[in-house]
Order: C-alpha cells, then sequence, then structure tokens
C-alpha cells in the first residue's frame, strides 16, 4: 500500500490525439508494479476505469493515459493514493494558447484554454457550441480566434491574431504518402464580414489542410457567429480543369445550414489525389518533376529541360517566375510556392527542378514548405554525370565532384545518439553524427583527388607515348547534344553511342583516322560543355580535359540549327579560356546542316568562318577534312616532321577573340 495524505479529490485530465500525459505518484519502493484506478464522475461517479498499470521507478510512477477516444472528463482519485504531477508532465498538460496573447486578461487567457475541452464529431465541420465560445471571445478580444481540429475532433492548437489575419505556429511534418492532406482543419474567426482572403487560401494550400473555414462573427455587444465559408483543394481532373480554381468554396448562413460531411468528403479527395499520383508514376515508371524558372534568361528554362530529360525525368509542367528577385529563404514568394505546391498536387510531381544554383538553407526551406523534393542546376549535371559514367576514371571524377556538392548540404537530421562514441578520445562530449560525416567526406574527397592525381600522371606517361610515336592528335569539342559522337561515327566508321541527348558521352573516346595525305591521326571524342559549367565539376573533370591541351587542332562542333548557337559557341569559349586553350588552333564544323535553309546556312558559315556539315547524313565531311589537312600542312605538320624534330611550330588559322 502506498501511503497518501488527503488530496484535492479533482483533477482535469485530458487525452489529446497522439499526446500522452504523464503523472507520478512518490514513493521509496522499487520494482513493482501496482493498478490504479479512477473514479469517473463524467459517466458513472462509482464506476472504476482502470487506467494502467504503474511501474514504480527511480522515484516516479509514469501513468499513460488510454482512455480510448481521447476523452475529456473529471476523475476523482481513490482515497488510497496520492497523484502528484511529474515535473517534466508540466508543459504537457498546460494547453499553450499560440499568436498574438499580448495584453490578454487572465480570465481571458482561461476562457481560451477552456476551448481546448470542446469536441467535435468527425463529420462535422464545427460544432455549434465551439464557433459560439469562438464568436464570444473574438468579439471581447477584438482578434480573429481560430482553432486547428484534428480529425477525431479534438482540439490540437488555439491560436489567437489580431483583427485581420492569424499566424498558423509549426505543426509538424507533411504526412508521408503521396496525395494526403495534414490532418487537420483550421477554423477561424473574421470580425469585418470578409470572405476567405488569399491568406487563407495559401495557408490551407502551403500547410496542406484538410479544409479551412471562416465564420462571421455577429452582434453588437456579444459575439454571435453567423455565415460560415469553407474551402478545400480539388484534385485537377482533367485538361479543361486545369485553368479552372483549384478551391472548392462552400458558403452558408449559419453552421445548421452547412451541409458537408467532412469526414466522408475529405478522405474522399485523399483518396482521388492518391489514386492521381499513383495512376501518373505508374504510367511512365519516371520521376515526375515541375520545371521552375526563376533566371531571367528564358532560354535557360528550355536546358533545364532538355537536361530533365537526359536524366530520365519526366517534366509535368513549367513555373516561371515573373520577377527578377530572388527571395533568400525559399527561392520563390508565397504566391509562387502556392501556385507550385497546388500543381504538384494535381499532376503527381514529386520534384521541383530550378533553373539556378540553389543555397543548402533555400533548399531545405523550400522542401519544408512545399513538400517536394529541390534540385537545381548542379544537381541535376551531377545526376546526368553518375549515370553516364562507364569508366573507373570517370566514376572518381563524377564521385568527387558530388562529395564537393554534399559537404556544405550535410545536415544533423537525428541527434538522438549523435554523441556516443567510445575509446581514447570519445569522453567528453564526443563528436556529432553531423562532424563525423563530415570528417569522412573530407577524407574520402582527399583520397579521390590523390587517385585522380595519379591518371593525370599515366595520361601524362600516355601522351609522350603518342608524340614519340609522332601521331597528331585532334580533339572534338562543342557544347553538349551538338553532335560531337555523331560525327567521330561518321568520320573513323565507329559505333559509339550517340543520342539526341545532353552528356550522351561522359568517358573520352579516341580513335585512329588516315588522312589521305597527312597519313594516320589520333582524334578524340571529349565531354560537352554547357554555360556556367558547375566549379566543382570542372574541377574534377580537369584531368580528363587536359587531354586538350595536347591536341594540335580542335573540331569545334556547333549545332547551326539551334537558334542560340552563337551564344553557345561563346559558352565553349569562355570555358576553353579557363583553361587556358584559347591558343589551339579550332576549326568551326556546323553540324546539323540538312535542317537549315542553304542561304541562312551560308550567312552564317561567313560569319562564324565555319564549314556546313551533316554528321548524320555524312555530308561535307571531304570539306572539314581537307580544311584539317591544310592546317597541318600550315603548321609543317607530318607524322615524318614530328618524329624528327619532336615539336610543332605554333599557327593560328583564325583570330581568337
Amino acid at each position: 500500500m502506498i501511503k497518501a495524505r488527503a488530496p484535492d479529490p479533482l483533477y482535469r485530465v485530458c487525452s489529446c490525439f497522439s499526446t500522452k500525459y504523464y503523472f507520478g505518484a512518490r514513493s521509496t519502493n522499487r520494482d513493482r508494479t501496482v493498478s490504479l484506478a479512477f473514479h469517473c464522475l463524467a459517466a458513472d461517479p462509482f464506476s472504476e476505469i482502470p487506467i494502467c498499470d504503474l511501474k514504480i521507478g527511480d522515484a516516479d510512477f509514469h501513468i499513460y493515459n488510454s482512455l480510448e477516444n481521447g476523452a475529456c472528463r473529471q476523475f476523482r482519485l481513490s482515497d488510497s493514493v496520492i497523484l502528484t504531477k511529474n515535473l517534466r508532465s508540466t508543459r504537457c498538460l498546460i494547453q499553450q494558447i499560440e499568436g498574438n496573447i499580448l495584453g490578454i486578461k487572465p480570465s481571458q487567457r482561461k476562457t481560451l484554454e477552456r476551448i481546448y475541452r470542446r469536441r467535435v464529431l468527425p463529420q462535422q465541420v464545427a460544432s455549434p457550441e465551439l464557433l459560439r465560445h469562438l464568436a464570444v471571445i473574438s468579439k471581447e478580444l477584438g482578434r480573429q480566434v481560430g482553432v486547428l481540429l484534428s480529425r477525431d475532433g479534438v482540439v490540437r492548437n488555439v491560436i489567437v491574431g489580431d483583427a485581420t489575419h492569424l499566424v498558423i505556429p509549426e505543426i509538424g511534418r507533411l504526412r508521408g504518402k503521396a496525395g494526403r492532406f495534414r490532418g487537420l482543419r483550421l477554423m477561424h474567426t473574421h470580425l469585418r464580414g470578409e470572405e476567405l482572403t488569399q491568406d487563407d487560401l495559401s495557408d490551407l494550400t502551403l500547410l496542406r489542410l484538410d479544409l479551412i473555414a471562416a465564420v462571421q462573427v455577429e452582434g453588437e455587444t456579444e459575439g454571435v457567429p453567423g455565415a460560415i465559408e469553407i474551402a478545400h483543394i480539388l484534385p485537377g481532373m482533367d485538361a479543361a480543369s486545369e485553368n479552372a480554381e483549384p478551391f472548392r468554396r462552400i458558403r452558408a448562413r449559419d453552421i445548421y445550414h452547412l451541409d458537408f460531411d467532412c469526414e466522408l468528403e475529405i478522405r474522399a479527395l485523399e483518396s482521388e489525389f492518391s489514386r492521381m499520383a499513383g495512376r501518373k508514376t505508374g504510367e511512365s515508371g519516371k520521376e515526375r518533376a515541375l520545371i521552375i524558372g526563376v533566371s531571367p534568361d528564358r532560354e535557360s528554362v528550355e536546358e533545364t529541360q532538355e537536361l530533365a530529360e537526359s536524366a530520365g525525368v519526366e517534366t509535368v509542367g513549367v513555373i516561371l517566375q515573373k520577377g527578377r528577385k530572388i527571395h533568400p529563404s525559399t527561392v520563390v514568394g508565397r504566391g509562387k510556392l502556392q501556385q507550385i505546391v497546388l500543381e504538384g498536387m494535381r499532376r503527381g510531381a514529386d520534384v521541383a527542378i530550378f533553373d539556378i544554383d540553389l543555397k543548402p538553407a533555400q533548399a531545405r526551406a523550400f522542401e519544408d514548405t512545399t513538400g517536394l523534393k529541390a534540385v537545381d542546376r548542379t544537381q541535376l549535371i551531377l545526376d546526368i554525370f553518375a549515370q553516364r559514367a562507364q569508366s573507373g576514371d570517370g566514376k572518381l571524377q563524377v564521385e568527387l565532384a558530388q562529395l564537393k556538392y554534399s559537404l556544405p548540404r550535410l545536415t544533423d537530421k537525428d541527434a538522438g545518439l549523435s554523441r556516443l562514441t567510445g575509446g581514447i578520445g570519445g569522453r567528453g562530449p564526443g563528436e556529432t553524427v553531423l562532424e563525423i560525416g563530415r570528417r569522412r567526406t573530407y577524407d574520402r574527397i582527399r583520397s579521390l583527388e590523390r587517385k585522380i592525381e595519379q591518371l593525370s600522371r599515366q595520361r601524362g606517361v600516355r601522351r609522350q607515348r603518342r608524340r614519340r610515336e609522332g601521331l597528331p592528335t585532334l580533339s572534338i569539342i562543342g557544347y553538349t547534344n551538338a553532335g560531337k559522337s555523331t560525327l567521330l561515327n561518321a568520320l573513323t566508321e565507329s559505333n559509339i553511342r550517340a543520342a539526341n541527348k545532353m552528356f550522351v558521352t561522359l568517358d573520352p573516346t579516341s580513335r585512329r583516322l588516315r588522312f589521305p595525305r597527312e597519313g594516320d591521326v589520333i582524334i578524340t571524342d571529349t565531354v560537352g560543355f554547357i554555360r556556367n559549367l558547375p566549379p566543382d565539376l570542372l574541377a574534377a573533370f580537369r584531368a580528363t580535359l587536359e587531354e586538350l591541351s595536347d591536341a594540335d587542332l580542335l573540331f569545334h562542333v556547333v549545332d547551326a540549327s539551334d537558334p542560340l548557337a552563337e551564344r553557345k559557341m561563346d559558352a565553349v569559349m569562355r570555358v576553353l579560356a579557363d583553361l587556358k586553350l584559347c591558343e589551339i588552333p579550332r576549326l568551326v564544323a556546323l553540324n546539323k546542316s540538312d535542317l537549315m535553309d542553304p542561304a541562312h546556312l551560308e550567312s552564317l558559315c561567313k560569319r562564324l568562318d565555319g564549314i556546313a556539315v551533316s554528321a548524320l547524313k555524312r555530308e561535307g565531311l571531304e570539306q572539314l577534312i581537307d580544311a584539317a589537312e591544310k592546317v597541318l600542312e600550315r603548321r609543317s605538320f607530318s607524322p615524318a616532321s614530328a618524329a624528327a624534330h619532336g615539336h610543332y611550330p605554333e599557327t593560328h588559322i583564325e583570330k581568337q577573340d
């Protein structure tokens, strides 16, 4: 028997959804389990409801309230025990009032706290009693008052705003499964007779609430609930509904005339969203992405779409940011975030791909707000490179670039056991999981850099061997997807993989090519260039691009059919300048000439001093080879003279910018 003094016999115990309340009883006995019962005053004053078994611990009992349906009732303690609140449970028992509580009187605060006792049936949007309570306190405060209700009708949060709006507090992460809502609905008051505002609809969308409801507060002296309006998100059923308002609004003159089964309707909506997401994902088996255009250069959006296609991602929509100002936290503003969330839900998207590089904090904030995975331009290119890498050299270089990219993006997601370690150096506070991860990443980066440096030396030895053999080297360069691999296949009768995608060729490929007069040469296909090439990627592939430094002639392949051909040429030249390779002579090959108007093609050849070719139809290859031979002749370049002299005089075939 546990001795106890006579306590205040009346306690209020509230069991909320997914919440456990702890109580304790002082005792010096240990390792005993006893049973405890409360006398319930709400149902039968003399009935006993077993709550749980108690295990006597260090000095406290921990009692878990296990009443069904989260009932809120009054309980009287039996005479044989005393129940005292555990110190750790005090914060749980106090129902917190969120929002603008400055200047609220103690009596008004108690009135707000009593809202937590209200229960709503699952099929109800709100009960008349709850609305009456909200209207009275809202009128008295002159502020909007709202509650977040869970699906079982329990009040999860009480929020106080100002006269025009309220701010919803942090309510946890989204539910994991695609197409599911938050499991909460917001009921709040409006004091000025306004309908649901744009801020209300933004909260509905960004927080993925089940629904949002606003009740008008009427009455001169005492608040009375009046007209009510609710709204929820609608699924995009077909092409015709895509341009319609994505919300369904229902208005009624009071709660009694509101015909809406909340439980049935929300479950039906979730089922439809889940079905749409599963159907759209299953049609192709690919990730579905929204392309977010933030850069003022709209051509970058088209390039991002091509990159997404090369990465095997299905583009389901494109959203453009009209303003040029980038939001410091979430990249785009609140209104655009709402549009992204709606489009993502209605189109079954799970990824948002940006056409710019994001800061780590921006990516995390965007993901927390929208529930979509944020992928920036560099990450997308790295993913393509990881898919295309075949050789050991290429895989090492891609891994190095990925590690350098991910290093500042490491986060401590679970710090629960983060400082548990042992041995010498492990005592004291220890290392966190984040610190260990960073240290291991640094170690792996240093290891990869040593291996790549060794590969660079090996390539240097091979280049010296080729020079001793007296074989000149031609390298094919150009913007990605310009047709470099197709040109190499056409010149050497090879069967290298080529496709109308970006970065199909990642590892350099070399073949022998016999010139009619100059004999054999080595021709090499290199990785394609792209504008604003990520610095980490350029640094990782520097060992591969060093092959270009020993080239005696560069074939600069340009997609003549591309309206942005000249801008892409400039992008290639900037990369060559970064690599200090602008002194090597170039021949400009205007590929895909079969897709061009003859007059326009002739003008382009004159302006760019290029040679029109069609690698696919094998047109213009003779002129290209003849021009290359002339360059080698002007440089006094032949296999015999190269072997005799061991060096080649420098000449330029065109003026470099």
